[in-house]
């Protein structure tokens, strides 16, 4: 795509300039796109946010804030949702019959009692090994900035790019506090690989107590719901419901009065069936009477038409 164009899908080209390393002596330029975001559901953000397409491997929320910051000043972004973000927001460690029981019952628990939860379930994930995640080449991310006029200058400055030299630097003031990349980034997750036997026998105790105070939630949940009927009326089916298979008498009470009901409606409908005949059955005497009195009113016209006739002698 030309520089500073714009796409049939609204998209604009925005050239960043990357300065060159040790590893890799030359400099280089990379095309970000970027567009009003347009998701297919729509969030009450999309006004203030920017989709952005071919974002660079290296990228965080420190690199779009310095970005931006070049673009039109401070103040304008406020946080960036990788692609990789949303996907690792899908994953759930809830209990099977926790999870499906809780798209039945919506109880919001107390703001101390959530914030102890959402700590608890904190220390129960795995340490990271990486101290600063890659993305994968042509990943995508959508940025929220802090009103639509912010989207408005954005898509703006990027227009006005039209000299190289103009261009944005690529991690140029950056503050301190993103972890660099080379030897010292492997060092580091090579060290974050192994935290230690009582980092993991800790997280690992704390994920099997959430993990059996939720098994018990939904199990006293289950318990309520099956006598609690819902907004409708009805009483959900819940496993449990029954502590002991039917004995051979209910069962066979069962058939017999499923058997006696199909009797009762095949009947009915013989007896529907018999009534529609014998309403044929005179419809078709009542035209036979019909056309016998027509015919009787015929025939009398013509004795009555023959007795009036004189031949000439």
């Amino acid at each position: 795509m030309p520089e500073n164009s714009t796409s049939s899908d609204g998209f604009s080209t925005l050239p960043i300039s990357i300065p060159p390393l040790p590893s890799y002596p030359v400099h280089a330029t990379h095309y970000i796109y970027l567009r009003r975001n347009a998701p297919r559901i729509a969030t009450a953000d999309d006004s203030r946010s920017l989709y952005l397409s071919n974002i660079p491997t290296d990228s965080t929320e420190a690199h779009f804030r310095a970005l931006f910051t070049n673009l039109v000043g401070a103040g304008r972004f406020e946080s960036i949702t990788f692609e990789q973000d949303k996907r690792s927001a899908k994953i759930s460690h809830e209990p099977a019959q926790a999870e499906r029981l809780a798209k039945h019952h919506k109880k919001r628990k107390r703001e101390d009692e959530e914030l102890q939860y959402r700590k608890e379930e904190a220390a129960a994930e795995l340490p990271e090994t990486w101290s600063r995640e890659l993305h994968r080449s042509g990943s995508s991310a959508v940025a929220l900035l802090a009103d639509e006029k912010s989207v408005d200058s954005i898509l703006k400055a990027v227009k006005k790019l039209t000299k190289p030299k103009k261009y944005p630097v690529w991690g140029e003031g950056l503050k301190d506090g993103v972890p660099v990349f080379g030897a010292q980034w492997l060092m580091a997750h090579n060290k974050l690989s192994y935290p230690g036997n009582d980092v993991v026998q800790a997280v690992v105790d704390t994920y099997f107590t959430v993990f059996n105070r939720k098994e018990e939630e939904a199990h006293q949940l289950a318990k309520r719901l099956r006598n609690e009927p819902d907004e409708d009326g009805f009483v959900m089916v819940t496993r449990g419901g029954r502590s002991a298979p039917a004995r051979r008498d209910e069962a066979e009470e069962a058939r017999q009065k499923m058997l006696d009901k199909q009797q009762k409606k095949k009947d009915e409908m013989q007896n529907f069936y018999r009534f529609q005949l014998r309403e044929k059955r005179k419809a078709e005497q009542l035209e036979l009477v019909k056309k016998f009195d027509e015919d009787k009113r015929k025939v009398q016209a013509m004795r009555e038409r023959r007795g009036r006739f004189r031949p000439e002698m």
